[in-house]
């Protein structure tokens, strides 16, 4: 073994143990790690009813609390990867006190789970839930990357230059949207890709060229189709779990998500519903 080798050797087996408390948190889905950093310094988190200090890393064991509250799963939990074709009327947040038409009472799932990006309480279609906060972070910050297929229905019927338009880029929230794949499929309907995901992005486009949307379905995320009644989910297979995280490192991570200011990433006013 060279000196060079025998160095970095020596230096791995130096590193301390466990992860550090804000990637443990970020990782199940509590916050990100900017929020957890805040938190610690707030001291507002413990482990075993100690405030810890900022870096300080778990020990198999730990007990982690926000606010006097446990929060986390047990090591080794199963991480779950749920497609859900979500109805209008469900609200993509996991605040069960504030919001009876929460996403998390509706689909009623046995371990705790979380929505990735949001669809908006009047739309319908395609969304997906799981365990595993470093997905989450990894799909949000490659947003403006993926595709998401949407099927739209609008007040009255529109010209071929509407199309255009929205094919084109519409002014809307003092930016103008990316150049995105559209296409006609009957006088008032219409199917549109989009790679970026403004507050209501589809809606205000429409708006802001005359036409009021009264149905939106998101039929695609990435790879993953909408293959399963209303109201009805079903587990993300393997094969496609796979792709996603080929597309996402392909990607990149890109910019931070839109919630990495705030503790709690799931609230329904935030951004990154093009819905």
């Amino acid at each position: 073994m060279d000196a060079l080798a025998a160095y970095l050797c020596t230096m791995e087996e130096s590193q301390p143990s466990g992860k550090r408390i804000n990637k443990y948190l970020s990782e199940i889905g509590f916050c990100s790690r900017r929020a957890a950093d805040k938190l610690i310094e707030l001291g507002q988190v413990t482990i075993n009813g100690v405030v810890p200090e900022m870096g300080t890393r778990l020990e198999p064991g730990d007990v982690v609390a926000v606010k006097g509250k446990e929060v986390g799963q047990l090591e080794g939990a199963k991480l779950i990867y749920i497609a859900l074709h979500k109805p209008v009327g469900i609200v993509c947040t996991t605040d069960q006190v504030r919001e009876k038409d929460n996403i998390i009472d509706f689909i009623d799932y046995p371990s705790r789970i979380f929505p990735i990006g949001r669809l908006d309480k009047m739309s319908e279609g395609l969304i997906f839930l799981t365990n595993d906060g470093d997905i989450v972070n990894k799909i949000l910050r490659a947003r403006h990357q993926h595709e998401k297929e949407y099927h739209v229905m609008v007040n009255r019927p529109f010209e071929d230059e509407f199309l255009a338009k929205m094919a084109s880029g519409v002014k809307i929230l003092d930016s103008v949207t990316l150049p995105c794949a559209v296409e006609r499929t009957s006088p008032t309907t219409f199917r549109i890709v989009l790679t970026q995901g403004l507050n209501r992005q589809i809606r205000r486009m429409c708006e802001a060229l005359g036409h009021r949307v009264i149905r939106l379905q998101r039929s695609r995320i990435m790879n993953v189709e909408l293959d399963m009644p209303m109201g009805e989910w079903r587990y993300i297979s393997e094969a496609e779990l796979q792709e996603i995280h080929a597309r996402i490192a392909l990607a990149g991570e890109g910019q931070e998500p839109d919630w990495a200011e705030s503790s709690e990433p799931n609230r329904e006013n935030q951004s990154d519903q093009p819905s």
